[in-house]
């Protein structure tokens, strides 16, 4: 009976461990996933950003890049999942569209400085950069040198921006103070609006204007609004933290390893013109590097039907002739082509004949896509165009080019109208979005200016080889014509 009582309460005690063992398990199996839990399970990290110079963009292989897709792709490749990035032109909507549940973005990237305004609605990740609030001025006008003397003159700010809320703070001591807050622009509008008197001043980041600076040679910065600011990735403010705290790790990471400073040069680095060095330069790499590839490039173009020395300017624009030129985005070789390119043309772009012959041949398949009503050397120039920025932004600076009037078969007119790629109120309508429609064109200048001062080399070459020959002929019948004479005088003897 001992044993049959004991053995009961211990069939009591294990049903009952089973029963509460069996409900914990419940609970747990039952416990909603947290934040980073159903990012991974769905594969996506979905971001809003602005498309735009200083945030992410389309290369010239359609593929996105820039700043904050730079960073945000480590972020979604450390997470293992893909990266979904949303554009979203207003700032004001980009924080609440963050904040909405039904939006299902998990994040804000797009250069947002942190500040107290913002704080009340979004927590903040450490910085990963720091930009400045600088005042725009038009050379030739008076320097403002304090925020009293912006006091009765016209400012314009971007809508919704940080810039704008620091004059609101401001106005607080100066009554004074009256600004335009401007939606749907960039800082390279504003710059351009100050650049045409349109506005006595403008206010954008640091950073931005150092992007734009060579396009607007008018305008300076006349003095910084605000000491160095805090830029970082905004999240939705909730007790669930497990995403935002990932960040943060990466954040941190991404400062101490070096991915933020390559990222810094890369996209914010000052980009040199042909100035007296440039031109000393080219000039010694013409001497001394150039007769390495040119009876390669000379056979090449022969191949392809094209000038050789369009084909030398253009690599020296693209690695000035060094065949182990390379970029951290990956484009290498003489004629710095992408991964991509190389291997949908079957070349080693590491291979200084292969890449010769792969860029000839891109160039060639890109200007025979180009419609053939489009004669040379607006055809050539385009595609020189369309090897920088990519066909689908070309083709997009056409379409603008032709609802704005002008026509998209001539390269003067498709010119004046790529810049307009980097305007928000114009690319947003594009089918391939913003590209840095400024560069395509410096870069078909560039190309034209070198095969200019390549096919005048030659030219010189060719003059003095003539006057060497000539001097040879002529030394050759002065020989001749001495043992004439001399055998003349033989005979006579």
């Amino acid at each position: 009976m001992i044993m049959k009582s004991r053995l009961l309460r211990y069939s009591r005690r294990l049903t009952k461990g089973l029963v509460l063992a069996c409900c914990a398990s419940l609970i747990v199996a039952s416990k909603t996933p947290d934040t980073l839990e159903k990012v991974k399970a769905s594969g996506k990290l979905v971001v809003l950003s602005q498309n735009g110079p200083t945030t992410y963009y389309e290369d010239a292989s359609g593929a996105h890049t820039g700043f904050e897709y730079g960073m945000l792709s480590a972020f979604a490749q450390e997470l293992g999942v893909a990266l979904e990035i949303r554009d979203v032109h207003d700032l004001n909507r980009m924080f609440s569209r963050l904040q909405d549940p039904q939006e299902g973005a998990q994040l804000a990237a797009a250069g947002l400085t942190v500040t107290p305004e913002r704080r009340e609605q979004v927590r903040f990740t450490p910085s990963y950069f720091e930009i400045r609030q600088q005042v725009i001025y038009r050379l030739g006008e008076d320097r403002p040198t304090s925020i009293a003397d912006l006091q009765g003159k016209h400012v314009a700010v971007i809508a919704g921006s940080a810039h704008a809320e620091q004059l609101r703070r401001l106005s607080r001591r100066y009554p004074e103070l009256e600004w335009d807050e401007i939606s749907d622009v960039d800082a390279m509008e504003l710059i351009e609006m100050v650049n045409e008197g349109e506005y006595h001043y403008a206010i954008v980041d640091s950073n931005a204007y150092s992007v734009h600076r060579g396009l607007y040679a008018n305008t300076y910065p006349a003095f910084n609004l605000t000491q160095f600011q805090p830029v970082a990735w905004a999240f939705p403010k909730g007790e669930d933290d497990s995403l935002y705290r990932a960040a943060r790790r990466f954040m941190l990471r991404a400062n101490t390893s070096g991915l933020v400073a390559e990222l810094r040069e890369e996209f914010f680095g000052h980009v040199s013109k042909l100035n007296a060095g440039g031109a000393q330069a080219f000039a010694r790499r013409t001497r001394e590097r150039l007769p390495k590839w040119r009876d390669e490039l000379q056979k090449v173009a022969t191949d392809y039907d094209l000038d050789w020395h369009l084909l030398a300017a253009l690599s020296y624009q693209e690695s000035y002739w060094n065949p182990r030129a390379r970029s951290r985005t990956g484009v290498r070789g003489l004629m710095m082509l992408t991964r991509g390119t190389a291997r949908e043309l079957g070349v080693n772009r590491l291979d200084p004949e292969e890449s010769i012959e792969g860029g000839a041949r891109y160039l060639v398949k890109i200007r025979d896509k180009i419609p053939e009503r489009i004669r040379e050397p607006d055809r050539t120039f385009m595609a020189l165009a369309a090897y920088n920025v990519g066909y689908g932004h070309l083709e997009d600076a056409r379409v603008l080019t032709e609802k704005m009037g002008g026509s998209p078969d001539r390269w003067q007119d498709v010119r004046d109208h790529l810049p307009l790629l980097a305007k928000r109120q114009y690319y947003k309508h594009t089918k391939h979005g913003y590209a840095r429609g400024w560069e395509p064109v410096t870069y078909v200048q560039n190309i034209r200016h070198y095969q200019a001062l390549l096919t005048w080399n030659s030219r010189i070459e060719e003059q003095r080889l003539a006057a060497a020959n000539d001097e040879e002929a002529e030394a050759l019948a002065d020989v001749a014509t001495v043992k004439a004479e001399t055998a003349a005088a033989a005979s006579a003897l």
